[in-house]
């Protein structure tokens, strides 16, 4: 009886699968842009059913197992009006149609540019980058991080998975507002719509809410932006009015009490469609997998634009960001037996103490003008603040009793941040022709200054009390909590103003910058001249103030094998700040580095998905490492250790490989070593912070056809191998055991809504990084275990 009902109905299954496919026709066709040009990477999809497409390089697409009827296609791409075009489909056959778009009235409105809605790839980098050229034409490794994708893998903030879609990007460690990330052998500086927004502890980590793409650029690129360190920058590219009228709402709820909404609103403000504007807003509350821990945030992110007539433009953004976390330092580990001896859920904190608040807020302005149907002026500024008030815990000197490796002295003090950042960049692009060779020209001025304060002054020992109001160690290993009454808990002394009683340090440049890139036979062969003369200026407390300029050239060589296809050469170079001063109180000079680069860029199945291969060799000097000759009482001093090199080997592939299979491929070998240090047991270690091997894979499959029609399939992981601790000694005992990640999810969407469910460290792993600090302790912050996310997300 059960073998005839499985017969039954696995006989109607087939029926309805093959009326199914028997009722269905395919839809294929060309789309170009105004200037007849190939509209490559746009979002082709249908209204109402769950079928869409990316055009590839010809601005061809094809949409198959479409259902036998009259269906309208809807075509999107920033700058031009939406395309809607009825489309008749007759079962089994094929359906033509040529599509044309029509250039918007907002084109002067956007500063990224969106190529297509893929989840993985885009052709195009954001004009804050301030290129003229596609991806493939450009002699630098370049890698973009969709907001599709962030959504995808519900990644909220830069302190979480982002570097698994990079090659070679890896996240060290981080205090609860700022993403430590490392690359090629040294920290990445952090950028926001192409400003360098990195001092020495802020601003606050943008929540992924606001945020449009992420662009990793690989080695020095101050030609292309302000100052940069030379292994490359990440630039967070903020969300801009489109000039439609949309919006989204998305809500969601984790593992450790994780509660979460978001909204994006999208639209117009006057009826001529010359007033535009985007209101970005967020709200999270959530705990940790420590006890006691939380890090609770809001986010609201307005932006008004208005085309001023069809050559000019004013943008205007506000930025706030509220962040609310236990003490900054908690989410460390101590021992002196080792790394990972306690839980992933141990703390050193007590569930009393006072929150550390953070405050960050930033005003954007751009202006851009079209000079001619060539050129184009754009001036932007921007004024950030950042404002942190709270606590921070490390242990008291030294560390643990002697001879007795269960007793830990903690310690707090007060941590109080006062950053002010002031940034203003202005420049001009163009292109021109000189007889058969091209020029895209890009010129302008640089301007920085950077005002921070530290307060860490006040330092108090945190002791438990037993009933007797006798003090109670505190056993790492059998830990009491909750026996620190409130009046035993410190009072810092905030009656002066922090411009008066925290240490400053003040960081700024100027810089003029010039490049042109010459394109021969027909634009097959480009060269790129370009050079910037950079004045730093710095000063602090203790050593005064200094100055110091520096003339740093570029030659690029990209060469177009076919249309497809292109090999690069790059030489360049690096001249940026050293924040902070050493023992004795004085600045460090400026950090140098050159950079040799060659690599190969590929677009294949006509640019469905594509490939990046890199090799490098980059030498840094005057680089900053811990200084254990003179780190003395539980203080870290820096110092300049003279000069490492890295060399290393990239490969980054993204996109869909085969039909409705998307995914992002990397690996990175990094040979980073210190090949000149005043203490000789160091050369020759690898440098601080870096894995010899970095492997990351994450693959998507959306089934868009049959019952399962909407369902979507993710998994992935990430595999570092040899490991370096952020501070390095000659030691092998510090090194950092091997790193496996695997993460994975389910999505589901019907019309308007998006349904998704991410788990993260499936396998349950000890995660960790961390090092050996002086006096001879090991700390590190461990990630949590097993953890789930649900998001739900409307369109509207």
């Amino acid at each position: 009886m059960n073998n005839l009902k499985f017969l039954l109905v696995f006989s109607i299954f087939l029926l309805s699968l093959t009326t199914s496919f028997a009722q269905k026709g395919t839809i294929k066709g060309t789309i170009q842009t105004s200037d007849d040009k190939a509209a490559e990477g746009v979002s082709v999809s249908i209204k109402g059913i769950n079928k869409n497409t990316i055009a590839d390089n010809n601005g061809s697409f094809e949409l198959k197992n479409v259902p036998a009827g009259t269906h309208t296609l809807v075509v999107t791409l920033v700058g031009y009006d939406d395309l809607n075009q009825e489309v008749t489909v007759t079962a089994g056959e094929v359906t033509t149609t040529d599509l044309k778009l029509t250039l918007s009235n907002t084109e002067l409105n956007q500063v990224v540019v969106l190529s297509n809605k893929s989840a993985f790839k885009t052709n195009r980098i954001s004009s804050s980058l301030r290129l003229q050229s596609a991806i493939i034409e450009i002699p630098q490794n370049i890698q973009v991080i969709t907001g599709k994708l962030i959504q995808d893998q519900q990644i909220y903030d830069m302190l979480e998975g982002v570097t698994r879609n990079v090659s070679g990007a890896t996240r060290v460690e981080h205090w609860d507002n700022y993403a430590n990330i490392t690359m090629r052998g040294s920290q990445v500086a952090a950028f926001r719509n192409g400003m360098n927004v990195s001092t020495t502890w802020g601003p606050l980590t943008e929540d992924m809410s606001m945020v449009e793409r992420i662009e990793f650029v690989k080695g020095p690129a101050g030609f292309m932006l302000a100052n940069g360190n030379p292994s490359g920058f990440y630039n967070v590219v903020t969300k801009k009015p489109s000039g439609r009228t949309k919006g989204e709402a998305n809500f969601a709820l984790g593992s450790f009490d994780m509660y979460r909404g978001a909204l994006d609103f999208d639209g117009k403000l006057s009826k001529d469609g010359k007033l535009l504007y985007r209101i970005n807003a967020m709200g999270q509350m959530k705990g940790s997998h420590r006890d006691f821990d939380y890090n609770n945030r809001f986010s609201i992110a307005p932006v008004l634009k208005y085309l001023i007539d069809d050559q000019t433009s004013l943008t205007l953004e506000y930025t706030y960001q509220f962040s609310q976390v236990l003490a900054i330092g908690s989410n460390y580990l101590f021992s002196n037996k080792g790394y990972a001896d306690l839980p992933k859920s141990f703390t050193n904190a007590e569930p009393n103490f006072d929150p550390t608040n953070m405050n960050d807020q930033s005003i954007l302005a751009i202006f851009e003008h079209k000079l001619s149907d060539n050129w184009k002026f754009t001036g932007q500024a921007a004024y950030f603040n950042f404002k942190q008030e709270g606590m921070s815990m490390w242990p008291q000197y030294p560390g643990f009793d002697s001879g007795n490796d269960n007793i830990l002295h903690r310690g707090v003090s007060i941590w109080d941040v006062l950053g002010i950042a002031k940034t203003g960049q202005f420049f001009v692009n163009g292109e021109e022709k000189t007889g058969s060779v091209t020029h895209k020209i890009l010129g302008g001025l640089d301007m920085s200054d950077k005002l921070n304060y530290h307060d860490w002054s006040q330092t108090f020992a945190l002791n438990g009390y037993d009933v007797n109001g006798n003090i109670v160690p505190f056993d790492i290993y059998n830990p009491t909590h909750g026996n620190v009454p409130a009046n035993k808990l410190p009072v810092f002394d905030r009656s002066k103003d922090i411009r008066e009683r925290g240490v400053q340090y003040r960081n700024g440049y100027n810089a003029f910058y010039l490049q042109d890139e010459l394109g021969f036979f027909d634009n097959s062969l480009r060269v790129t001249l370009a050079g910037r003369y950079t004045t730093l200026k710095t000063s602090n407390a203790y050593s005064g103030s200094y100055k110091d300029s520096k003339f740093t050239p570029r030659l690029g060589v990209s060469y177009s094998l076919d249309k497809n296809t292109s090999a690069y050469f790059v030489r360049d170079e690096s001249f940026n700040e050293n924040y902070g001063t050493d023992w004795l109180g004085n600045s460090f000079d400026p950090q140098t580095g050159t950079n040799l680069e060659f690599g190969f860029k590929r677009d294949w199945m006509n640019g469905k998905w594509n490939s990046t291969f890199a090799v490098y060799q980059i030498t840094n000097k005057n680089i900053l490492t811990a200084d254990p000759d003179h780190s003395t009482g539980g203080i870290q001093y820096m110092r300049q250790s003279g000069e490492q090199k890295v060399k290393g080997f990239e490969a980054d592939i993204r996109g869909e490989i085969v039909k409705n299979l998307d995914v992002v491929i990397n690996y990175a070998f990094t040979e980073a070593k210190v090949t000149k240090d005043t203490d000789q047991s160091l050369v020759g270690t690898q440098v601080a912070g870096t894995s010899r091997h970095v492997q990351n894979t994450w693959l998507n499959y959306k089934m868009d056809q049959g019952a399962l029609n909407g369902l979507g399939l993710s998994i992935g992981y990430q595999y570092q191998i040899d490991r370096s601790p952020w501070f390095v000694s000659d030691s092998d005992e510090t090194a950092l055991p091997d790193y496996f990640r695997l993460d994975g999810g389910v999505t589901y969407q019907k019309g308007k809504m998006t349904y998704n469910v991410i788990v993260n460290n499936i396998l349950d792993e000890y995660l960790y990084s961390g090092g050996k600090y002086d006096p001879g302790y090991f700390y590190w912050q461990a990630e949590p275990g097993t953890n789930v996310r649900l998001s739900v997300s409307y369109k509207f």
